[in-house]
């Protein structure tokens, strides 16, 4: 008989979400890998054994069980677009766009992005640690067991970098793993206004450099969790030649690409970020017929942001259904921020999604789960329940899968345990 540090028993079944190689991509978002009657054996942090109850049963044993008592199992949910990271809000502009106000000439006219710019650069890093750590607290409450998250409200070199620091903080006092994006190019700050190929070169110059000198020292290197450079190629931001510039300069210092594109307009950069090589291509509300069909040849996951049409009370969202059925790998995200998307909740992103975006409860889950790991560049060690994964796992109080996307405003999770340990719930 084997040795695990814990059994998890008594499932009415788990779904794995498992992938053989990379994220799912058209007709395969629909396998999620459901096992029956199943249990769980965990080593170390590790999944060592996952399928039927009676096959766990006869090969481990364990002084520590979780009973659940007859719920199901799934991988934690995975957000890969995040800007977790911020001081202030934006309530004043929630009731201007109510009164008919866009996000673009909210942006235009000084709010927005740079409103939240002003109180990030006012706050300490203490003072953003306090006021973002509840974020991620509601996050875990609601399955979310590893995070993406951004700069890009600092918006200079100090407080870019002061941004970085505080996701690394964070990411050691909190259960989620958090995966770090810079996105200095975010917005143009006030003080290059009328200037962007101004600002452009100071990302090149200094803040790149910078930004990938802390990386290196960092504990997130030590870990081999990636470094992300993102850009927002949209009007009144960056413009497809300046985007280009500040992505190439990033992957030559050895960052991966993840691209804010075709948002509100179509600027061309779906294909910009295709040729850089693009881990994710993220929002894709804009898209053309051949931005669809290059995006799905590609390796790189098409991620969007449901929460944040809903939010801006849009009726036009993400041709998804296109996306999967052109055979692209699709992954949802809650896109959390305190303008365009004040969402914590995964389950109801996909709730969304199959609404507004015509994805299957299947789709959404894995659009959740494994397909987003690899949009945040870490599928090879969370997102589904395999041998060698950690032990990432939600036991959650549903009697079918279709329930996680059919329920609106809830909490299915009872249970979240990372890396076998439980830090939401009672055994």
């Amino acid at each position: 008989m084997k040795r695990a540090d814990l059994l998890i028993n008594n499932a009415a079944g788990i779904v794995t979400c498992a992938s053989v190689s990379g994220p799912r991509r058209g007709s395969q978002m629909s396998e999620i890998g459901f096992i029956a009657s199943a249990s769980i054996a965990v080593q170390s942090g590790i999944i060592v054994a996952a399928g039927p109850a009676d096959e766990i049963a006869s090969t481990y044993d364990s002084n520590r069980n979780i009973d659940a008592a007859g719920r199901m199992v799934i991988p934690g949910f995975v957000d890969p677009h995040t800007h977790a990271v911020f001081s202030g809000n934006r309530l004043g502009e929630f009731e201007q766009r109510i009164s008919g106000a866009s996000y673009l000439d909210i942006l235009a006219s000084g709010g927005g992005i740079h409103s939240t710019t002003r109180a990030t650069r006012s706050a300490s890093a203490d003072d953003l640690i306090r006021g973002s750590l509840p974020h991620l607290v509601k996050m875990l409450e609601l399955g979310t067991t590893a995070l993406e998250v951004k700069t890009g409200y600092g918006l200079d070199v100090e407080n870019e970098l002061k941004l970085l620091e505080v996701i690394a903080e964070l990411d050691r006092i909190q259960p989620i793993d958090l995966v770090p994006t810079f996105m200095p190019a975010h917005a143009v700050p006030p003080e290059f206004a009328g200037h962007t190929i101004g600002y452009v070169d100071l990302i090149i110059e200094e803040m790149l450099p910078a930004a990938m000198e802390w990386y290196e020292r960092s504990h997130f290197s030590l870990d081999n969790r990636p470094f992300f450079i993102d850009v927002f190629c949209e009007q009144n931001a960056f413009d497809l030649l300046q985007s280009e510039r500040v992505l190439a300069a990033g992957r030559a210092l050895g960052m991966k690409v993840k691209a804010h594109v075709n948002e509100f307009t179509n600027l061309g950069g779906a294909s910009m970020a295709v040729a850089l090589g693009a881990v994710s291509i993220d929002h894709l509300d804009a898209n053309s017929p051949e931005d669809i069909d290059l995006i799905a040849a590609s390796p790189a996951v098409a991620v969007i942001t449901p929460a944040v049409n809903f939010n801006l009370a849009s009726r036009h969202y993400a041709d998804a259904r296109s996306l999967i059925d052109a055979g692209a790998a699709l992954a949802l995200t809650t896109d959390f921020n305190p303008g365009s998307a004040p969402c914590y909740s995964m389950p109801l992103v996909m709730a969304i999604a199959c609404r507004y975006c015509c994805l299957t409860p299947n789709e959404a889950l894995i659009a959740s789960t494994i397909n987003a790991a690899y949009a945040a560049g870490i599928g090879d060690r969370v997102g589904s329940i395999e041998v060698g994964k950690q032990s990432d796992l939600l036991i959650v109080d549903i009697g079918d899968v279709r329930q996680l996307s059919y329920e609106m405003g809830g909490n299915p999770v009872e249970i979240v345990i990372k890396k076998g340990e439980v830090v939401c719930g009672d055994e």
